[in-house]
């Protein structure tokens, strides 16, 4: 009986997997553009921290990647402390634990963001094509 239930499941799923396919590859295709576009090349330019033109766009720039790094670990914390959270299994000190995890997790990604654009703002301000906004 279970052998036949795995049978039905698995003839269920063949046409929804062949009509899936291509918007996988498609989406697989979109992934790698958004890759090749964004990242750290979309971030410093094709020069990397070599790009930058003045002192005020190269702190700024050494300030962004860090803010990237930061924002890394703190979307690793985030599922981290969702794991702690979803695992305590009833134990209220776990579910604790995992909740003020999550908590200071999200909130370290948006003091990431807010600083993100903080920089972003005062580097427009301050520099200009020719150098020193002052």
């Amino acid at each position: 009986m279970r052998k036949q239930t795995i049978k039905n499941i698995f003839k269920a799923a063949a046409p929804l997997a062949a009509w899936l396919a291509p918007a996988a590859a498609w989406a697989q295709n979109s992934v790698t553009e958004g890759l090749q576009m964004g990242g750290l090349q979309g971030l410093f330019g094709y020069g990397g921290l070599n790009s930058s033109q003045s002192l005020p766009e190269l702190i700024a720039n050494v300030i962004r990647l860090m803010l990237l790094f930061a924002g890394a670990i703190a979307v690793v914390f985030v599922i981290i402390g969702g794991y702690q959270y979803l695992t305590s299994g009833g134990n209220e000190e776990a579910a604790e634990k995992g909740k003020k995890t999550l908590i200071n997790a999200i909130i370290g990604v948006v003091v990431i963001i807010l600083a993100y654009v903080i920089i972003n703002v005062i580097v427009n301000l301050v520099s200009t094509p020719g150098g020193y906004g002052f």
